[in-house]
């Protein structure tokens, strides 16, 4: 099982939420072959509204994507998006600036953002342990 961050506003991650599932890089499916059945993701939202500049930057979802294939399905306009069905954890939003130097892929940087620019992101046990005690969610983790 490895650990992912994806990235996305979080109006966005609030639709995943509400729905069961993880889209990553804009309806891309290459990127969600890459995630796994059992692994952990958590999204990273850099701003509350897609287009926007409100600079939320915060941790907004966590969960463990289930079993299945990358599928497609219909939302509102009749696009087919790509997405992974994820088990989504109650947790509360946290704002990276209070973990960054507790987390290895930011400690140390000015551009905190800059590992997150591509959409996906695999990080360390460490690095997701210190996301899911933020969110409230440590023990979700572990189970």
């Amino acid at each position: 099982m490895a650990n992912r961050i994806t990235v996305a506003s979080a109006d966005h991650a609030a639709v995943g939420l509400a729905q069961g599932f993880v889209q990553v890089n804009h309806d891309k499916s290459a990127p969600l072959r890459r995630i796994r059945p059992g692994d952990v993701v958590a999204i990273y939202s850099p701003v509350q509204v897609y287009g926007s500049r409100d600079g939320l930057q915060s941790f907004t979802a966590l969960g463990r994507v289930q079993p299945g294939e990358p599928c497609q399905g219909r939302v509102d306009g009749g696009f087919c998006l790509f997405r992974r069905d994820v088990a989504w954890w109650p947790a509360r939003p946290v704002r990276i600036c209070l973990l960054r130097e507790r987390l290895s892929f930011t400690a140390g940087k000015t551009n905190r953002g800059a590992p997150l620019r591509f959409g996906l992101l695999r990080v360390e046990d460490a690095d997701m342990a210190v996301i899911a005690a933020a969110m409230g969610a440590a023990a979700q983790l572990s189970g």
